[in-house]
């Protein structure tokens, strides 16, 4: 009986010997088969025009006044949307300036790092900033262009997700290829 017994411990020891270790894969996200970019002309009657991705769609806010261009542009398959919104300037061009940037600087405790880019096209009279959001933010792209005048326009990107940077970053290397696209065909009629 002793030697059954050595012999069971034994072949135990034996086999659960092994220079492998087993480790629990961590979560997947779903892989987005997103199309290949294409734009199209968007303009209506509103003081301005751009070129927006076909898979997108613009509707217009309900507001107040007889001049309201203020849209929302849906993101297709990417499940968001832009809060596009425009002013005709009556304060000094500094106050729409410092509040788009007031309302960057509010994601600075989840953003890993904000980035920003500079447009300046004095051909079209079209100036201002793309920021780039990074880390688990609300909103991961904003902008505003404007005249320097008159006109004013912004722009906030919200998915409908909880904000997990990991999983929404093919997403977000997509869309910054379309809000480019945007930014840099803005033009003021």
């Amino acid at each position: 009986m002793k030697i059954l017994i050595l012999i069971t411990a034994l072949f135990l020891f034996v086999s659960c010997g092994g220079n492998t270790i087993l480790i629990p894969k961590p979560p997947t996200y779903l892989r987005m088969n997103l199309p290949k970019h294409s734009y199209s002309v968007y303009s209506d009657g509103c003081p301005y025009s751009f070129e927006i991705a076909k898979s997108f769609k613009v509707e217009k806010v309900a507001g107040t006044g007889e001049f309201n261009c203020h849209k929302e542009i849906k993101l297709g398959d990417l499940n968001g949307v832009i809060h596009f919104s425009y002013i005709k300037m009556v304060e000094p061009l500094s106050r729409y300036v410092n509040y788009s940037n007031d309302k960057v600087d509010e994601h600075k405790i989840k953003a890993n790092s904000i980035e920003d880019f500079k447009i300046v096209r004095p051909k079209d009279k079209v100036f201002g900033t793309f920021f780039e959001l990074k880390g688990d933010v609300a909103t991961p792209f904003q902008f505003y262009l404007t005249d320097s005048t008159s006109r004013f326009v912004s722009g906030v990107v919200y998915f409908n997700s909880v904000p997990n940077y990991d999983s929404l970053k093919p997403s977000l290397d997509y869309l910054k290829v379309d809000l480019m696209k945007l930014v840099h065909t803005f033009k003021w009629k």
